[in-house]
C-alpha cells in the first residue's frame, strides 16, 4: 500500500479549488493537466458525487466515484483501475487561510501489477512529490482560469 499526506498552502481561494475538483465538463483536463483528455469520460454525474474515467495514458487509468457530500472536502475512490485496486483513494480538504487555502491531501493506493506496486512504492519514497506537483500544476491553472467558483467564465 502506498500511503501520503502532505499540505500545499496556496493563495487560491477554497471555492475556487473545490469548483475545480468537481468540474466534470471538458473543461477538467486543461484544469487539471496530468489528465489526458482522452481518457477522460464522465458516465454519471449528481448533486455530491461523479463516476468518471481518468487516466495519463497507457495503464494508468482509473475509474473512480467522486464524493463532494462534506463541504471541505473532496474525495475519489477506485471502482477500476489499470494501475490500482478498487478502494484505493484521494482526498483533498480544503481550509481557508488568512489569504487563499490550506490543501491536505490524503493519497492511498494499494498496488495492482507491477506498474502499481512501483508507484505505491515510489511515490511514498518522494513524500509525494509526483502528487504535490499535479496539484500545483492544477492550481497554477485555476489561478489563471476565469472561471470563477460557480463555474461561469467571468471574461468580458
Amino acid at each position: 500500500m502506498g500511503h501520503v499526506e502532505l499540505d500545499i498552502d496556496t493563495d487560491v481561494a477554497p471555492d475556487r479549488i473545490r469548483a475545480a475538483l468537481i468540474d466534470f465538463t471538458e473543461r477538467r483536463p486543461t484544469l487539471w493537466p496530468g489528465l489526458n483528455r482522452k481518457e477522460f469520460v464522465v458516465y454519471q454525474v449528481g448533486d455530491t458525487w461523479a463516476v468518471v474515467r481518468e487516466g495519463n495514458g497507457g495503464p494508468v487509468w482509473a475509474r473512480e466515484r467522486y464524493d463532494w457530500s462534506r463541504p471541505d472536502n473532496v474525495t475519489w475512490t477506485v471502482e477500476e483501475s489499470g494501475f490500482c485496486q478498487p478502494g484505493s483513494f484521494v482526498s483533498v480538504d480544503v481550509a481557508p487561510r488568512d489569504v487563499g487555502s490550506r490543501i491536505h491531501v490524503t493519497w492511498e493506493r494499494h498496488p495492482k501489477g507491477l506498474l502499481g506496486a512501483i508507484m505505491t512504492t515510489l511515490i511514498p519514497l518522494t513524500g509525494g512529490a509526483p502528487v504535490r506537483r499535479s496539484l500545483e500544476a492544477g492550481l497554477d491553472r485555476i489561478r489563471a482560469s476565469t472561471v470563477d467558483a460557480g463555474g461561469e467564465d467571468t471574461k468580458p
